[in-house]
């Protein structure tokens, strides 16, 4: 348009921006009164949706009010142009900053289900930020029509330089997404290293493992030393572990009686003390004749690997206190030691030569 701005157009185009505006804040308002009745439904999808929306519809509503007042003034092809891009690459802005927080929402929410605890795997959640953010840049690139073609063809040949030169982090990345991926270890569960740490994973990131020692200390542990090394999963292929006891008693003792009383210990235990197995079928296995008294190995549950402590605590003492009460004895070791006294020896008498 070549004619000149007039008053009316101004007011209309006022009229526009604010309409936009106030549609924004509407649907704001609704969409979080919506999102508030989401939270209370089973489905997280809806909250996802909703989440999306509420972010993204008002920046929506204000670029259509800007949009449509620029449509009314009197602006040249080459204004008017460049006002639709800068309101597309806006809401472009926008819609990827939405999807790099939702997607990894959801990323986040699905490697903690299949871990099946508090823990999380931020390598992924990372990951699929930083490709969401690239593809968005990239897009923003093309609508301002700068050429990505050589971008990516820059980009390939100085990602082999960079690949040289970080061969261990990419070899850490790698390693970590591989564990993740193979479902060895999963955030939550507890590995002991043949080198003998031990402890919760906690985290798996881009470049190392994050380990829970029981005494609450952290160690950290490169994700390729991690896949390169021998390692035990208590939580592998399942959380519950068995709990072995041995015990021992005299060699006067009723076998069947002892068996009976060990297995109603067991069976109080399981039920009482939190972290055992209810409805685990007590074992009492005898296995030695030892110098004072028969062995025999008592299996419990436990329902993971922290709870065999507290287990194997009131285990002991219950049949402690239950084998004083019915009259079983636990020998205690002992050894019969002979000292046989040497005879005195003849002294021999001292022969004293001279030299002539």
């Amino acid at each position: 348009m070549n004619r000149a701005r007039t008053l009316h157009d101004l007011i209309v185009a006022g009229v526009m921006v604010a309409a936009g505006v106030l549609a924004g804040l509407l649907l704001r308002a609704a969409l979080r009164w919506l999102g508030e009745r989401a939270r209370r439904t089973r489905w997280s999808g809806d909250d996802v949706i909703v989440d999306t929306l509420r972010t993204l519809a008002p920046w929506a509503a204000i670029a259509a009010g800007v949009a449509a007042a620029a449509a009314v003034l009197p602006l040249t092809s080459q204004v008017g142009r460049n006002v639709n891009r800068t309101l597309t690459v806006l809401l472009i802005l926008v819609a990827t900053l939405t999807a790099a927080r939702v997607i990894t929402g959801l990323v986040r929410s699905v490697a903690q289900s299949r871990s099946g605890v508090a823990g999380s795997a931020t390598i992924f959640v990372n990951i699929t930020r930083i490709v969401v953010l690239a593809m968005g840049f990239l897009v923003v690139l093309q609508t301002l029509g700068v050429s990505i073609a050589p971008l990516l063809t820059a980009l390939g040949v100085g990602g082999l330089a960079v690949a040289l030169a970080l061969q261990d982090t990419l070899a850490n990345l790698f390693a970590g997404v591989h564990i993740l991926a193979s479902k060895t270890v999963q955030p939550g569960d507890y590995i002991r290293l043949s080198s003998g740490e031990e402890g919760y994973v906690v985290d798996i990131n881009w470049r190392n493992t994050v380990v829970r020692q029981l005494s609450n200390n952290l160690v950290i542990i490169p994700n390729a030393q991690l896949a390169g090394t021998n390692m035990t999963n208590y939580n592998r292929p399942e959380q519950q572990m068995s709990v072995l006891v041995q015990v021992g008693v005299g060699y006067d003792s009723d076998l069947e009686h002892v068996e009976r009383v060990t297995a109603e210990v067991v069976e109080s235990v399981m039920t009482d003390i939190t972290g055992g197995v209810p409805d685990h079928e007590p074992a009492v296995r005898f296995h030695t004749f030892g110098d004072s008294r028969i062995n025999f190995t008592v299996i419990l549950r436990a329902g993971e690997f922290s709870d065999q402590y507290l287990i194997k605590h009131e285990f002991i003492k219950r049949l402690h206190q239950r084998y004083r009460a019915e009259g079983i004895r636990i020998p205690a070791p002992m050894r019969t030691v002979a000292v046989q006294q040497a005879e005195t020896p003849v002294p021999i008498p001292h022969q004293r030569t001279v030299g002539l």
